[in-house]
Protein backbone atom coordinates (compact mmCIF):
# COMPACT_ATOMS: atom_id res chain seq x y z
CA UNK A 1 0.00 0.00 0.00
CA UNK A 2 1.22 3.50 -0.65
CA UNK A 3 0.44 6.71 1.15
CA UNK A 4 0.92 10.06 -0.47
CA UNK A 5 1.71 13.06 1.67
CA UNK A 6 -0.63 15.85 0.49
CA UNK A 7 2.15 18.43 0.93
CA UNK A 8 4.72 16.61 -1.20
CA UNK A 9 4.85 14.79 -4.50
CA UNK A 10 6.68 11.73 -3.18
CA UNK A 11 4.97 8.44 -2.43
CA UNK A 12 5.88 6.44 0.65
CA UNK A 13 5.40 2.68 0.82
CA UNK A 14 3.65 1.43 3.92
CA UNK A 15 4.39 -2.16 4.88
CA UNK A 16 1.56 -4.08 6.50
CA UNK A 17 1.02 -7.81 6.87
CA UNK A 18 -2.05 -7.50 4.65
CA UNK A 19 -0.04 -5.85 1.85
CA UNK A 20 1.77 -9.09 1.15
CA UNK A 21 -1.44 -11.14 0.97
CA UNK A 22 -3.52 -11.68 -2.16
CA UNK A 23 -7.22 -12.49 -2.00
CA UNK A 24 -9.25 -13.61 -5.01
CA UNK A 25 -12.91 -12.56 -5.11
CA UNK A 26 -15.13 -14.65 -7.43
CA UNK A 27 -18.71 -13.42 -7.84
CA UNK A 28 -20.89 -12.97 -10.91
CA UNK A 29 -22.25 -9.67 -9.54
CA UNK A 30 -19.82 -6.86 -10.45
CA UNK A 31 -21.13 -4.64 -7.65
CA UNK A 32 -20.23 -7.33 -5.07
CA UNK A 33 -16.73 -7.89 -6.48
CA UNK A 34 -16.10 -4.13 -6.65
CA UNK A 35 -17.37 -3.53 -3.12
CA UNK A 36 -15.41 -6.42 -1.58
CA UNK A 37 -12.32 -5.41 -3.56
CA UNK A 38 -12.55 -1.79 -2.40
CA UNK A 39 -13.06 -2.75 1.25
CA UNK A 40 -10.15 -5.21 1.28
CA UNK A 41 -7.81 -2.85 -0.60
CA UNK A 42 -8.50 -0.14 1.98
CA UNK A 43 -7.09 -2.56 4.56
CA UNK A 44 -4.00 -3.11 2.44
CA UNK A 45 -4.76 -6.46 0.82
CA UNK A 46 -3.83 -7.12 -2.80
CA UNK A 47 -7.10 -8.17 -4.48
CA UNK A 48 -7.82 -9.86 -7.79
CA UNK A 49 -11.32 -10.55 -9.05
CA UNK A 50 -13.25 -12.74 -11.46
CA UNK A 51 -16.88 -12.60 -12.57
CA UNK A 52 -17.34 -16.34 -13.23
CA UNK A 53 -16.13 -19.65 -11.88
CA UNK A 54 -14.23 -20.36 -15.09
CA UNK A 55 -12.43 -17.00 -14.96
CA UNK A 56 -11.84 -17.49 -11.24
CA UNK A 57 -10.07 -20.81 -11.76
CA UNK A 58 -7.82 -19.23 -14.37
CA UNK A 59 -7.13 -16.28 -12.11
CA UNK A 60 -6.33 -18.61 -9.20
CA UNK A 61 -3.77 -20.45 -11.32
CA UNK A 62 -2.18 -17.20 -12.56
CA UNK A 63 -2.11 -15.18 -9.36
CA UNK A 64 -1.76 -17.98 -6.77
CA UNK A 65 -3.78 -16.06 -4.14
CA UNK A 66 -3.44 -16.74 -0.43
CA UNK A 67 -7.24 -17.10 -0.06
CA UNK A 68 -10.45 -17.06 -2.09
CA UNK A 69 -13.84 -15.54 -1.29
CA UNK A 70 -16.41 -17.16 -3.56
CA UNK A 71 -20.08 -16.72 -4.38
CA UNK A 72 -22.14 -19.90 -4.24
CA UNK A 73 -24.84 -19.06 -6.79
CA UNK A 74 -23.34 -18.32 -10.20
CA UNK A 75 -24.49 -19.28 -13.70
CA UNK A 76 -22.95 -22.21 -15.62
CA UNK A 77 -20.52 -23.35 -12.89
CA UNK A 78 -21.57 -22.53 -9.33
CA UNK A 79 -19.36 -22.05 -6.29
CA UNK A 80 -19.53 -25.74 -5.42
CA UNK A 81 -18.35 -26.69 -8.92
CA UNK A 82 -15.55 -24.14 -8.63
CA UNK A 83 -14.52 -25.59 -5.26
CA UNK A 84 -14.51 -29.17 -6.60
CA UNK A 85 -12.32 -28.11 -9.54
CA UNK A 86 -10.00 -26.10 -7.28
CA UNK A 87 -9.50 -29.03 -4.90
CA UNK A 88 -8.61 -31.25 -7.88
CA UNK A 89 -5.70 -28.97 -8.85
CA UNK A 90 -2.52 -30.02 -7.06
CA UNK A 91 -1.08 -26.53 -6.61
CA UNK A 92 -4.37 -25.07 -5.36
CA UNK A 93 -5.94 -27.95 -3.44
CA UNK A 94 -5.12 -26.56 0.02
CA UNK A 95 -6.17 -22.96 -0.74
CA UNK A 96 -8.33 -21.44 2.05
CA UNK A 97 -11.80 -20.71 0.63
CA UNK A 98 -14.92 -19.06 1.99
CA UNK A 99 -18.26 -19.44 0.27
CA UNK A 100 -20.42 -16.34 0.59
CA UNK A 101 -24.09 -16.66 -0.27
CA UNK A 102 -27.38 -14.87 0.12
CA UNK A 103 -29.13 -18.27 0.23
CA UNK A 104 -29.95 -18.85 3.89
CA UNK A 105 -31.62 -22.20 3.15
CA UNK A 106 -28.77 -24.35 1.90
CA UNK A 107 -29.54 -27.99 1.24
CA UNK A 108 -27.96 -30.20 3.94
CA UNK A 109 -26.06 -32.22 1.33
CA UNK A 110 -24.59 -29.03 -0.17
CA UNK A 111 -23.62 -27.73 3.27
CA UNK A 112 -21.92 -31.03 4.13
CA UNK A 113 -20.03 -31.11 0.84
CA UNK A 114 -18.87 -27.51 1.22
CA UNK A 115 -17.52 -28.30 4.67
CA UNK A 116 -15.94 -31.57 3.52
CA UNK A 117 -14.14 -29.57 0.81
CA UNK A 118 -12.81 -27.27 3.51
CA UNK A 119 -14.82 -24.13 2.80
CA UNK A 120 -16.13 -21.73 5.40
CA UNK A 121 -19.71 -20.61 4.72
CA UNK A 122 -20.83 -17.03 5.35
CA UNK A 123 -24.05 -15.26 4.49
CA UNK A 124 -24.60 -11.97 2.69
CA UNK A 125 -24.70 -9.17 3.39
CA UNK A 126 -21.17 -8.93 4.76
CA UNK A 127 -20.40 -5.64 6.46
CA UNK A 128 -16.87 -4.26 6.57
CA UNK A 129 -15.93 -5.86 9.89
CA UNK A 130 -17.44 -9.21 8.79
CA UNK A 131 -15.43 -9.18 5.57
CA UNK A 132 -12.20 -8.20 7.34
CA UNK A 133 -12.72 -10.87 9.99
CA UNK A 134 -13.34 -13.44 7.25
CA UNK A 135 -10.16 -12.39 5.40
CA UNK A 136 -8.07 -12.61 8.59
CA UNK A 137 -9.57 -16.04 9.38
CA UNK A 138 -8.83 -17.40 5.92
CA UNK A 139 -5.27 -16.14 6.00
CA UNK A 140 -4.57 -17.82 9.35
CA UNK A 141 -5.09 -21.22 7.77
Amino acid sequence: MTVQDPDTVSTVAVSTPAATRTILIVDDDPSVTETFERMLRLEGYHVVTALSAEAGLGQAERSQPHAIILDLRMPLVDGLGFLRALRAKSGLSKMPVAIVTGDYFLDDAVSRELRSLGAEVRFKPLWLEDLLSLARNLLKA
